[in-house]
């Protein structure tokens, strides 16, 4: 009988943790936490001690309320015209009571608040509760709204779970507001009462509160978009495979599309499908994925182009790529010599500087450090212009060359050659001048065959530094970061292991090519090369596992991050590696709590490979 006993000792236990217990103990052990003391978290429930954790994490203040206020708030949105009535209704229901009907954008900014008791009007006035302040997690620490928003889902937090003492007179039950059609959050309605008045039906009460308003929300959706979330399940039901919705702005996959297509696949069916909204196209088209499969496109145009119209797309796949491991690799597409990529974003750019140089339009290529824009430009000489030599000169050079500005003459007056002067915004006031008359004067009206010259920048620039230099370029072309067109990732990676070592010698796993594809690439395609380059070191020939992939980019941070948070977020991948992927072993063996593993692993976006 010992082991029966023992397991509703267990059970018993874990429902404690998710039942708020008696406030003198909830008390006690907030207290020691926030004095770093050991405690029993059988008293604390467990979404709540995560919560603190983060907010000790984010350095919250427990003994007073700081935040920013927001003085001009957007109140005429979808979701305030909606929710008002809703929220009027149940304002009058609730009549005197002392409960406060809150409602907040995405980011915990408070939109409205309705109150039925002074009392209780003030003191939510005391702790900034208001229209205009945020409740975030990040500004405030645990409590019904921001932990909620954190969540994903319902959180109640009464009284001294809150992690800001302000706030322990009150007891509060928030739950996210969902987009009916996209399924993405929209805000938060949150009630808030006092703490001996709060009881097991507030949770409900929000709950179904949060429901009305997004119930409210499907019925005051466009006719159009209504017609789209129709078709899609319509297709949905009557077709097998893949199918997903489109607009500008939203897409909705089925379990199949997620399931069967890796992420670059998915980018960059969705990109040939929003370039086809505008054109109506019904009939089939065939889309070369970066996986190497060949999907066939059925589009469903569904709105009125001009009201911003959208498209139901069921998709077959025709053809697979043979795996990585049988040491196959497919070759990947080159729509430029010595170029690889498939995306539209890419092959547009690709086809505007081809068009300039064709036509001998001087150009100006202005890009991200790392997109490839110098690779570009050569690639263009060479399909375009091949018997001509490409001349580059580097203008960050100018200060440390002596007679750098005497080079872009002799080339100009050679008449033979194309001109690329690259990093041309590092110049100085002077040399912009001086650079922009020496362009000038090459300019000979009437010549049949005039050099071709194009400038390579970070950004375009409307300083009057360099507007009298840019008047002499009657285009320019932004060359995208990766990041957009991720769908380019896998090509890349493939193209670039063929330059690093022979050929078909080593190969990506499909985890390996996920966790690369899923990259934010600050550096662009110059850091996945120096990435792929790092890796070579130690594996030349198989397939490139996840854990052979440096820290960096196993995690996708989306801030920069300092010497030591680079440290720690190394150390937490390191030890993850090292537990295969249990987070237990892992925090024990870096001597924090699971909580702040947690916390580690969505501050730095580690993403961990399949155990």
């Amino acid at each position: 009988m010992a082991a029966p006993r023992a397991e509703r000792r267990a059970t018993l236990t874990a429902q404690r943790r998710e039942e708020p217990a008696s406030a003198d103990l909830v008390a006690r052990d907030r207290l020691l936490f926030l004095t770093a003391q050991p405690l029993d978290p059988v008293h604390v429930r467990s979404a709540i001690l995560a919560s603190w954790q983060r907010s000790r994490d984010l350095k919250i203040a427990a003994d007073k309320i700081l935040q920013d206020h927001t003085p001009e708030v957007d109140l005429d949105t979808p979701l305030t015209r909606t929710a008002a009535p809703v929220l009027r209704q149940l304002r009058q229901q609730l009549d005197d009571q002392p409960m406060s009907i809150i409602l907040t954008d995405p980011a915990g900014l408070v939109l409205s608040r309705q109150t039925g008791d002074r009392e209780l009007d003030r003191c939510l006035d005391n702790v900034n509760l208001a229209p205009g302040f945020s409740y975030a997690e990040e500004h405030v620490g645990t409590n019904g709204i921001g932990t909620a928003l954190e969540m994903g889902g319902p959180a109640y937090v009464f009284g001294h779970e809150h992690y800001a003492e302000d706030l322990d007179r009150l007891s509060c039950a928030g739950v996210p507001i969902r987009d009916p059609i996209g399924g993405r959050t929209v805000g938060a309605i949150d009630l808030t009462c006092w703490s001996r008045d709060a009881g097991p039906l507030l949770m409900t009460l929000a709950k179904n509160t949060a429901e009305q308003i997004r119930q409210a929300l499907l019925a005051g959706a466009g006719a159009q978009q209504l017609e789209l979330l129709q078709e899609y399940l319509r297709l949905c039901r009557r077709l097998p495979g893949i199918v997903f919705a489109v607009t500008g702005d939203t897409v909705i996959l089925n379990d199949q599309a997620r399931g069967r297509l890796d992420p670059a696949d998915q980018t960059a069916l969705l990109a040939h499908a929003r370039e086809s909204l505008t054109g109506r196209r019904r009939r089939p088209v065939d889309v070369d994925l970066p996986s190497g499969a060949v999907a066939r496109m059925f589009s469903h145009p569904v709105g009125d182009v001009d009201a911003g119209a959208g498209a139901v797309v069921h998709v077959k796949l025709e053809r697979s790529r043979e795996p990585e491991r049988s040491g196959h690799r497919s070759t990947p597409r080159m729509p430029l010599p010595g170029l690889v990529g498939s995306d539209p974003l890419w092959l547009r750019t690709c086809r505007q500087v081809e068009t300039a140089s064709r036509s001998g339009d001087w150009l100006v290529l202005c890009g991200e450090p790392g997109v490839g824009k110098l690779a570009l430009l050569q690639a263009v000489q060479l399909r375009s212009q091949p018997i001509r030599r490409l001349e580059v000169l580097d203008a960050a050079e100018s200060g440390s060359t002596p007679g750098w500005l005497q080079s872009v003459r002799d080339v100009l007056a050679e008449r033979r050659s194309s001109l690329v002067i690259r990093h041309a915004d590092t110049l100085d006031r002077v040399q912009l001048r001086e650079l922009a008359a020496a362009l000038g004067s090459a300019r000979r009206p009437g010549e049949a065959r005039p050099p071709w010259v194009a400038l390579t920048v970070a950004h375009p620039g409307d300083d009057p530094d360099t507007a009298g230099l840019l008047r002499l370029f009657p285009m320019t072309v932004e060359v995208p970061p990766l990041r957009l067109h991720a769908g380019d990732v896998p090509s890349l990676v493939s193209f670039f292991l063929g330059q690093l070592g022979p050929s078909g010698s080593l190969t990506c796993s499909p985890e390996a090519m996920g966790t690369l594809a899923r990259g934010t690439w600050p550096g662009n395609a110059q850091q996945l090369l120096e990435v792929l380059r790092e890796v070579v070191r130690h594996r030349r020939t198989g397939a490139i596992q996840p854990e052979d992939l440096p820290p960096s980019v196993r995690s996708g941070s989306r801030r920069h991050l300092n010497l030591i948070e680079a440290m720690q977020r190394d150390a937490v991948v390191q030890a993850l590696t090292d537990a295969e992927g249990d987070k237990t072993r892992a925090a024990r063996s870096l001597g924090m709590s699971r909580a702040t593993i947690y916390r580690k692993i969505h501050d730095y976006g580690i993403v961990l490979a399949p155990r």
